[in-house]
């Protein structure tokens, strides 16, 4: 890659950064919610109402309040389709089986197995893409590398991991729903605008979550009286910034930077969402910096040069 063409995607780099540091934070705001008495089902599905509500709502402003101009649809059925798979597995599904699998197996685990999905996006791609985004030596080694940097990173110098088949499977059907999310993403990208796909995917994971709540009926989030828990204003405060921030303006950010990235260089910042999450423990909690987080940090970044460095851009 020519200094020309790294300068010209430095900032859509910058702004995936930013994306997944903010997402590697959540888990202090979702702990609070948590602490507060709502569940993960619930704390999904109000932040993806919100977020919902609030990207119509500015959608509706830019088509100056005229309501009958504003898109609803897409402009076939199947891309309807591909918009409920994108609400699905990048949504309530992804959801749900990531915060299922932390019930079932440790965090090191859930961390290290959901981590290593943009390995299995890049596969996904090339196999459905082989012409366009064919696997080369070099995209393989890099993201070899970097899933090896997230690894060492995550288990923190301690390896050793305590398997537990449900959970495990859980966690890895995590990292299946985000790479499949990836793959469908590459197909609309270009397509639809970033604003329209971002809206899709909030109404589709709120619809697709609904059946959830008829399986499991002792979590129905409109009767439980955890529900009062919303109108305090630290519990407030806290859910509107998973809304507004992690998913509304994160998810709109991230769409955007796939199309200017490329599905698999965007999706290989996913590894990076470990090392943003230890960094905020040594910045709030004095949690230690040690050799084996530095060494993480620099394969990642090795790899993901790697893997950037003369691939094109779709």
């Amino acid at each position: 890659m020519t200094s020309k063409s790294l300068n010209s995607t430095l900032g859509y780099h910058f702004v995936a950064f930013l994306i997944v540091a903010i997402w590697g934070s959540t888990f202090v705001f979702t702990k609070m919610l948590l602490m507060a008495g709502l569940s993960p089902a619930q704390i999904f599905t109000l932040r993806f109402i919100i977020a919902y509500v609030l990207l119509l709502g500015y959608e509706f402003s830019l088509q100056s309040f005229n309501f009958s101009t504003l898109q609803f649809f897409c402009r076939s059925w199947r891309d309807e389709l591909l918009m409920a798979l994108l609400g699905l597995s990048g949504g309530a599904l992804y959801f749900l089986t990531e915060n299922a699998a932390l019930i079932y197996t440790t965090a090191t685990n859930t961390s290290l197995i959901v981590c290593s999905s943009p390995l299995f996006a890049m596969l996904l791609i090339a196999l459905f893409y082989r012409q366009s985004e064919p696997l080369t030596r070099q995209k393989v080694t890099g993201s070899l590398m970097a899933c090896a940097g997230m690894a060492v990173v995550v288990l923190n110098g301690h390896f050793v991991l305590h398997l537990s088949p449900l959970g495990d499977i859980l966690a890895f059907g995590a990292c299946l729903c985000w790479a499949l999310y990836s793959l469908i993403m590459r197909n609309v990208t270009g397509r639809y605008s970033s604003l329209f796909i971002t809206r899709k995917v909030f109404f589709y994971g709120v619809l697709t979550i609904l059946p959830y709540y008829f399986i499991v009926p002792s979590d129905n989030w409109i009767f439980t009286p955890s529900i009062l828990q919303f109108f305090h204003l630290s519990t407030l405060l806290n859910l509107l910034f998973l809304a507004v921030v992690a998913s509304m303006l994160c998810f709109l950010a991230w769409n955007w930077v796939i199309s200017k990235l490329g599905t698999v260089v965007a999706t290989n910042w996913v590894y990076f969402n470990p090392i943003t999450t230890i960094i905020f423990a040594w910045w709030l909690l004095n949690e230690q910096i040690t050799p084996w987080f530095l060494l993480g940090t620099v394969l990642i970044l090795l790899g993901m040069y790697l893997c950037d460095k003369n691939s094109r851009t779709f």
